[in-house]
């Protein structure tokens, strides 16, 4: 008892427990109606470690694993879930790596899967280039967008709607003094890797656009040498001599015209939005936390505080921070048309304020305009990740489509795909899509549109 205790790690038991084997499922049981509308795939990934150490083991750092479930006229069409082949995980696993160029020394890919120029890539932040996957997930290749991009990636791009420029703030551990303002341009080519000079190597998991800026997060999560040192695979930790900003670099801009905004301390994983406003402010929406990585290791070790509003003030160099909800939550997502503009709605999972990232078994639906939240309660035992908002069509209202995502149910040890209709939030959802098996929490993904793989 004592051993179990001792070795048990909360990111590698109860629903974190990784899967063992990769599936290919086509009968699928589906119940409600699924909007015909949706034609394509629900793709998301995470960390699915084949053999790790719970002495080490830091839920950041395990083996990538993709979940795809294909969707086409009213019908779920399949289910899959693959590796990421990266050299560790296919010497664990005795197969082949996947092809492609490397980028450092770890080609771990576990945190996002994203559309760039009609392209899906798997990407991480911190070190490896991109894995390009295929339609059906068994193909993979690491690329380094045709040989455009020098460094790391990041594990969030965010596509600007109206140029179809991807604008991302990457970091890596070799370079602590530098990070780099990567735009890739509408046909998927590196055409700008800026640097800027830093201080203490700052963790930056997320950035954010404006029609005039880019929004980099310097804070105070930075290398921690000791952490290395103690033999943690993630070696990044609070620093509270690190100063606290947030960059408001003017698009196309060097480091030399960032205006630096100081902000109190606090660590952000997620950006929900950005926007200017008339008066030459800035707006960015967050959700923050008080401290990060200043505990026991293997995982996030603090709670949200809630989504906030930071308003950045180029002219005094200040932020002012406003609470929108305070209640305890994550991965903030919005109608992905209305990046770096004027919005509306934000949907964010409410976690438990005693387990950090674990679900508390609700969506948020804010109104950020005329204020107030929704939310819509999975019951008890369920767990729903990030959900993610599709437009029902073309010309669609910001909150006119479906959000989309998946939902543990852990007394059955099962998992539902659910479909809700984003303009009736609290409603039964419109479909569910049961897999027979527990996906694990992981951490991003996106609704990739088009498609015709069996």
């Amino acid at each position: 008892m004592e051993e179990g205790k001792r070795t048990a790690h909360r990111f590698l038991t109860g629903i974190h427990r990784p899967m063992e084997q990769e599936l290919t499922l086509t009968e699928l049981e589906v119940r409600g109606t699924i909007p015909p509308a949706l034609c394509g795939r629900y793709l998301r990934t995470g960390p699915n470690p084949v053999a790790p150490n719970p002495a080490s083991y830091h839920w950041f750092t395990g083996d990538g694993m993709v979940h795809g479930l294909a969707i086409r006229d009213g019908k779920a069409l399949w289910y899959r879930n693959r590796w990421i082949g990266s050299h560790a995980n296919a010497a664990a696993r005795g197969t082949t790596p996947a092809p492609g160029p490397r980028h450092g020394s770890s080609d771990t890919v576990n945190t996002n899967v994203v559309d760039v120029a009609g392209r899906v890539f798997a990407v991480v932040e911190g070190g490896s280039y991109p894995v390009e996957l295929s339609e059906t997930l068994d193909e993979q290749h690491y690329d380094d967008f045709g040989g455009s991009l020098a460094g790391s990636f990041t594990a969030h791009p965010h596509r600007d709607p109206l140029t179809g420029e991807h604008h991302g703030i990457c970091y890596e551990g070799r370079r602590p003094n530098e990070i780099r303002h990567v735009v890739l341009d509408a046909t998927g080519k590196v055409v700008r890797e800026e640097p800027t000079a830093v201080e203490h190597g700052p963790m930056i998991h997320d950035c954010a656009i404006t029609a005039r800026y880019v929004v980099i997060l310097d804070l105070p999560v930075t290398f921690s040498l000791a952490t290395h040192l103690a033999g943690q695979p993630l070696p990044y930790a609070w620093n509270p001599a690190h100063h606290a900003r947030v960059g408001l670099m003017p698009r196309g801009g060097d480091q030399h015209a960032i205006i630096w905004c100081d902000v109190d301390p606090a660590y952000v994983f997620h950006v929900a939005n950005a926007f200017d406003l008339a008066d030459g402010r800035v707006v960015l929406d967050v959700c923050a936390y008080p401290t990060m990585f200043a505990g026991a290791p293997g995982g996030p070790d603090a709670t949200s505080r809630g989504l906030e509003r930071w308003t950045l003030d180029p002219a005094t160099g200040t932020t002012m921070v406003g609470t929108i909800d305070a209640g305890p939550q994550e991965f903030p997502r919005i109608d992905e048309r209305r990046v770096g503009q004027t919005y509306r709605y934000a949907y964010a999972m409410g976690v438990q304020s005693d387990r950090r990232f674990q679900s508390a078994g609700r969506l948020y639906k804010h109104d950020l305009i005329e204020g107030g939240r929704e939310m819509h309660d999975f019951g008890a035992g369920r767990h729903p990740g990030e959900f993610v908002f599709v437009p029902a069509h073309a010309d669609a209202g910001e909150d006119e489509g479906w959000l989309i995502g998946f939902v543990i149910d852990e007394p059955s040890d099962t998992t539902e795909l659910v479909i809700l209709n984003a303009g009736q939030f609290e409603h039964a959802p419109v479909a569910t899509v049961r897999l027979p098996h527990r996906v694990p929490p992981g951490f991003h993904g996106n609704w990739i549109n088009g498609g015709t793989a069996q």
